[in-house]
């Protein structure tokens, strides 16, 4: 009976367990399995990101991925990995090894059959996890950083170090790491850097003196709070911005012209002083022009995109240029503002990350519609008038149609057509036609007795004026305008006169006539609808007769025709044109008619000059939607701060906290995909975006001010033999920050105290001193002309910036070319450096006016006078084993000095043997690792 009741159990239980089988097989989806089957079935669970995608990417996606797809297998996206490849089979079938002809092929014996072909097989550890990643399911999973953040558990870690919730993170790596903090710095290296990392400026004697007499329990934030406020700040930050927006002050390529764009670096100065939350400072600098009612500041922070080099450069392709720019701007928005390596999708599908490669180009199709065109002018340009002349014609004409227009042509209408001048026809939209074959324009077009011009499909919109700017060579004659042909309806004509001025030659001794360009205005027959425009001269046979263009536009004329005062108006809109009053000209981002926008296309393997399938605007699919958002520049920012776009807060936390570490919670700063390093401290990173994002509403100060406020960067940055041992890179924040000053710092902290650096802000770039014939460049005959009295001595980020030619003391310091957008420089260690900091001009300024202050003081001792020197550049006191240096270096000098008389002169120009002494030892201070470094 018994056994029998045994049996009976036995059988049931059995049953249950196999029906419990069948139903987890078939019905339960692939991706529960593992909650119902024991894990000596499945075996434990697999993590896509963690242990597949690395052997991926390591191993197979060079040849199955966005660049190739041998066999026609990709595992690029989880829907091209499942397909069935070019032999009719799937290389992965969720849940079923057997079937899954991936498996066979890493396994396999024969190494020509083997995968991957050529190369070392996989181990039997990733063999192991691929078969029990496919037997679970082959659950494919987004890489964290294309998920949005997710909010944090703050750990409950807690001890007397902790000073906010950063702190709290940071405690829970140490403890996991096994790591111990450093305590707290002491108050003079604290100041310092704090000084230095906000303002970029090494703080005063009266503020340490202040601070370290402050025994109140805030003495720290309000120090923090007074940096913040300070208008050296904007400056700091706007210096780490200029490198993301390729900030110069030239056009680039071979002639590398000077470029006026000055008044963008203004704009990010002031953005950072007024504390600008970040989502408005991105979206101003991206799509400012498209505001309603936009601003002139609103479009000079589109200078952020016109910071792209310029081709000047005669018989160069201006659309070749102008599509070169348009990549650029592509590449990066995405690398600042999402830490996106697109510019690998130009060619073709990202090789490890899901984007496909007409994603680049729907991407593209946001920035293809401005009207910057690689045109010598660079237009479109903001024009602000200097002269009172101007200013009040420019007024005249804006009241005017204020009083008499309507709300589409009023005086905002016409301002913009004077200072915008958009939309301009430039040259190389037109053919000429030259001995019968259309040739098309460069940078003019011109019309003679031989040629005749034309542009085709003009959209017409009722204008009722026609303004070019051309010059000719002073014959008579006409040029008539004509729509569709050359025989076509005429709508105006010009009666050419010459412009032109007269000089003498002192070499050939005689007058020389320069023929001039000129703007000319003309009433033209009103029409609509699309047309060419043809362009014929008429006049005198034998006369011979050329006009060379620049430009031309369509514009509707002034309102108000029949008021007496009108031709007053016209007049003096027809002289602001002609202008040749001192003016400012920024290159700003403006957008073509809706009439004139391009077609965007794919460039089949990356070529401007094979065009593809036309696409419209849009984003990789692996990132938040954009179905809700304009098709345009400006909802394209929008997007970006989207709540659930996964990148905007992480890179810009990620970014300030590099500034402020020397390291990144992401240490690659250009790539957060997969390729890039992951985060250290991934809850970290999070919990500071969603605050930065939710919390502080974008607000850049109150971010920086929690990471200041934080016990992980008060602490001191000695290194300890425990923390060498296991944390050489300081990854895991066991000591405050040590490393070199940026090129800017070096330069300004040497300046600042010597009491030599300028508090001049804004405005033109300056020209320091510099080395004679580092500006030999072909084709350009721009000349560094070194500025008067304290402009040389202004804040590094105001020395003039040319590309092929940068400062040569900055660039010496890692500082990049600007060419392209630099996400991070990377810190080096040459002899050059060292010559930079002992011999340039601004650092030997630097030293004799910090000796002669030192010097001034003549009622202390010699030992005084070097501990006052060493205090004055480190603000701080020396220690006796340093102040014995020093002394022994004083001696030598002095013995150096009465040796060779000679070079007293040559090192100060002055006959003064105390200050070349103590210019020497100026100069072996700043010289001092202590000095250069922040620490």
């Amino acid at each position: 009976m018994i056994g029998r009741k045994k049996a009976i159990v036995y059988i049931l239980t059995s049953t249950f367990i196999l029906g419990l089988l069948w139903w987890v097989v078939r019905v339960v989806p692939l991706e529960n399995k593992h909650r119902y089957l024991p894990e000596v079935l499945l075996g434990e669970r697999v993590d896509f990101n963690h242990d597949i995608r690395p052997i991926i990417n390591n191993k197979c996606i060079a040849c199955h991925g966005g660049v190739k797809r041998s066999g026609g297998f990709s595992l690029l996206f989880e829907e091209e990995a499942l397909e069935a490849n070019e032999s009719g089979k799937r290389a992965i079938v969720p849940g079923n090894v057997n079937k899954s002809e991936l498996m066979q092929r890493i396994s396999h014996k024969n190494p020509e059959y083997r995968m991957p072909l050529e190369s070392t097989p996989l181990s039997d550890e990733e063999i192991a996890l691929f078969s029990r990643w496919i037997n679970q399911g082959a659950q494919w999973d987004d890489h964290w950083a294309y998920k949005a953040p997710e909010k944090q558990i703050v750990p409950e870690t807690d001890n007397e170090w902790i000073r906010n919730d950063i702190d709290r993170f940071v405690q829970a790596k140490l403890e996991e790491k096994q790591l111990s903090p450093n305590p707290t710095s002491d108050k003079q290296s604290l100041l310092r850097r704090l000084s230095l990392d906000i303002t970029g400026l090494p703080p005063t004697i009266t503020a340490m003196q202040e601070f370290i007499n402050d025994g109140s329990d805030n003495a720290y934030e309000k120090v923090v709070d007074s940096l913040l406020s300070s208008p050296a700040y904007g400056e700091r930050w706007a210096a780490m911005w200029m490198d993301l927006a390729r900030y110069a002050d030239s056009k680039g390529y071979e002639a590398d012209r000077a470029r006026e764009i000055w008044k963008y670096r203004d704009w990010l100065i002031n953005a950072f002083n007024e504390n600008l939350p970040y989502d408005q400072f991105v979206i101003t600098q991206l799509a400012g022009d498209l505001m309603p009612s936009a601003t002139d500041q609103d479009f000079i922070a589109t200078a952020f995109h016109r910071n792209t080099m310029n081709n000047d450069e005669g018989g160069t392709d201006n659309e070749e240029f102008r599509v070169a720019a348009v990549l650029d701007r592509v590449n990066t928005t995405w690398t600042v503002l999402q830490g996106t390596t697109m510019e690998c999708v130009q060619c073709h599908s990202h090789p490890y990350d899901p984007i496909r490669h007409e994603d680049f180009f729907r991407s593209l199709a946001f920035f293809n519609q401005t009207a910057d065109a690689d045109v010598p002018s660079e237009a479109p340009v903001l024009i602000s008038y200097k002269e009172d002349e101007d200013l009040e014609k420019l007024e005249l004409i804006k009241n005017w149609a204020n009083d008499h227009g309507t709300d589409a042509r009023n005086g905002h209408y016409y301002d913009r057509l004077l200072r915008l001048g958009v939309p301009k026809l430039y040259a190389h939209y037109f053919y000429q036609m030259d001995k019968g074959l259309p040739i098309k324009g460069t940078a003019t077009f011109k019309v003679d007795q031989e040629v005749y011009s034309f542009t085709k499909n003009l959209p017409f919109e009722g204008e009722d004026r026609l303004v070019f700017k051309a010059r000719t060579n002073g014959n008579e004659g006409k040029i008539t305008f004509h729509l569709d042909s050359i025989n076509g309806q005429q709508i105006a004509e010009w009666k050419v006169k010459a412009r032109f001025k007269i000089e003498y030659d002192e070499e050939d001794k005689k007058d020389v006539t320069y023929y001039l360009n000129e703007v000319i205005t003309l009433p033209i027959k009103a029409v609509t609808g699309v047309h060419d425009l043809y362009m014929v001269w008429e006049g005198k046979e034998g006369i011979e007769q050329t006009s060379t263009f620049d430009w031309l536009m369509l514009h509707h004329g002034l309102p108000g025709e029949r008021d007496e005062k009108y031709s007053e108006v016209e007049e003096a809109m027809y002289a602001l044109f002609n202008s040749e009053n001192e003016m400012e000209a920024t290159p700003v981002m403006v957008d073509l008619p809706e009439n004139q926008h391009r077609v965007s296309r794919v460039f089949e393997k990356g070529s401007w000059m094979v065009p593809g399938e036309e696409v419209e605007v849009g984003v990789p699919d692996i990132w938040n939607s954009f179905n809700d958002y304009s098709k345009d520049r400006m909802g394209l920012a929008k997007w970006l701060f989207d709540e659930e776009n996964p990148l905007t807060s992480r890179v810009m936390v990620n970014r300030i906290w590099e500034q402020f570490f020397g390291r990144g919670i992401v240490s690659s700063m250009e790539d957060f995909g997969s390729q890039g390093f992951a985060p250290t401290h991934p809850e970290l990173l999070d919990w500071l975006a969603i605050k930065f994002k939710d919390d502080f509403k974008w607000d850049i100060k109150k971010l920086m001010k929690e990471i200041v406020m934080s016990a992980t960067y008060r602490q001191s940055s000695h290194f300890t033999k425990e923390g060498t041992e296991k944390d050489a890179l300081n990854e895991w924040l066991a000591r405050g920050p040590r490393i070199r000053l940026n090129a800017e710092q070096v330069r300004d902290q040497s300046l600042a105290v010597s009491g030599l650096l300028s508090g001049k802000m804004l405005g033109k770039s300056v020209m320091p001193e510099q080395p004679d014939g580092i500006w030999q460049v072909v084709y350009s005959g721009t000349k560094w002309e070194t500025s008067k009295g304290s402009e040389k001595y202004r804040r590094a980020l105001y020395t003039f910036w040319r590309r092929t030619s940068p400062y040569p003391s900055i660039i010496s310091f890692d500082a990049p070319s600007r060419e392209f957008c630099l996400p991070k420089r990377i810190a080096t260690n040459t002899p050059l450096q060292a010559l930079v900091t002992l011999n340039d001009p601004v650092y030997l300024d630097a030293a004799i006016a910090l000796g002669r202050e030192v010097l001034l003081s003549s009622d202390i001792d010699e030992e005084e006078r070097l501990s006052l020197l060493y205090s004055k550049a480190m603000i701080k006191g020396i220690s006796e084993e340093k102040l014995e240096d020093l002394q022994n270096i004083y001696q030598q000098t002095i013995t150096y000095f009465e040796n060779s008389p000679e070079e007293i002169c040559k090192l100060t120009g002055e006959e003064d043997k105390a200050l070349a002494v103590y210019t020497v030892m100026a100069n072996v201070i700043m010289n001092l690792d202590e000095f250069l470094m922040k620490s």
